[in-house]
Order: C-alpha cells, then sequence, then structure tokens
C-alpha cells in the first residue's frame, strides 16, 4: 500500500461526474476516483474548513466514531471490480483493529475530517506520461494536466449549502486538467 493525498477535485466533463484526484506522498502518480455530487461537496467544505450549521453526515460518522472511543488510523482504497472501487475504514477501539467495508469517496470524507492518512494499491496508481504533461503545456500557459496544488477555492468559510453547490457547478474541467485513465 502507497500512502496518497487529495490534491485536485473537478468535474469530468466526458461523464459529468466529479473526480477526486489522489497522488502518491512523494511521488506522481495518480488515481483518480470518480464520486457523487454530494461526496464532492462534503470533500469540498472539509477542504476549505467550511463549517455547515448542521453537521454532514461525514461530520456525524467522525462524531459516531469518537463518542464510542475509538480512533480513525487510516483508510484504504482496497480494490476496484467492475470500474467499482472499494475502500475500508481501519478503526483502532482499544486493543482491537476494526475494519469497516466502505465507499472510496466517503472514506475520503471522512479521512479529511480526522487528519487520517490515505492508502491505495500500487497497482492502482497511474503513472503520469509525458507526452499528457506535454499536450497539456501546449493547450495552456499554466503547465501541466496534474499538479500539487489543488483547484482554485474559495476563502470564506461561512459559504451556504447553495452557494457551494452553485461553485462547484461553475468550476470548468480545464481548471482541474484531463481526466485519463
Amino acid at each position: 500500500m502507497i500512502e496518497v493525498g487529495v490534491v485536485k477535485l473537478g468535474l469530468d466533463s466526458v461523464s459529468n461526474s466529479y473526480v477526486v484526484i489522489l497522488q502518491e506522498k512523494g511521488g506522481n502518480r495518480l488515481l483518480p476516483i470518480w464520486i457523487g455530487q454530494p461526496e464532492a461537496e462534503s470533500i469540498v467544505m472539509e477542504m476549505n474548513k467550511v463549517k455547515p450549521p448542521r453537521p454532514l453526515t461525514h461530520d456525524l460518522c467522525k462524531r459516531l466514531i469518537t463518542g464510542l472511543g475509538a480512533t480513525l488510523r487510516r483508510i484504504q482504497i482496497t480494490r476496484v471490480e467492475e470500474n467499482t472501487y472499494y475502500a475500508e475504514l481501519q478503526l483502532q477501539l482499544g486493543s482491537d483493529l476494526v475494519q469497516i467495508d466502505a465507499r472510496p469517496s466517503d472514506s475520503i470524507a471522512i479521512a479529511l475530517r480526522f487528519g487520517a492518512p490515505i492508502f491505495a494499491p500500487e497497482a492502482l496508481l497511474t503513472e503520469v506520461r509525458e507526452e499528457d504533461a506535454a499536450e497539456s503545456e501546449d493547450d495552456t500557459d499554466e503547465g501541466p494536466s496534474f499538479t500539487v496544488e489543488g483547484p482554485p477555492m474559495r476563502e470564506s468559510r461561512d459559504l451556504s449549502a447553495e452557494q457551494l453547490k452553485a461553485y462547484l457547478e461553475k468550476m470548468r474541467p480545464e481548471d482541474f486538467g484531463k481526466f485519463r485513465l
């Protein structure tokens, strides 16, 4: 397993789906995972430290985990089968290690709330090919398609759910690079 981090969140114009891009720590390999809008909103809210007036589902999960006396040690993207990714939460409850099956999008949103590490199998990571980077540089003056810095996000910490949704919907795919496997 290789430790990865969230580096981007964008909209795939081909499928009109949100994509979270994980990048290996200290490396260039990537793992794009297509996710739903509610999970994308939850992830971007946590990345920007936007606190909703009421807890979201992933905030509730964090409260449940800590309320039960457990800690989130890590999450793992475990495999992909028929274009569906699988993940698990690894909770420490006293001396027991409890593994809970979960969707990667939910796992990532929860891991961000805990500051927990995210891991993925090396076989799922994709190399960024030189021609992809060169092609991107030809398309724009902004450099390679995948960069370490994330998407341009608002600094405001008091966005309403409607404002956040409108912000996400206005984001352009080219703001995040090309999504290819």
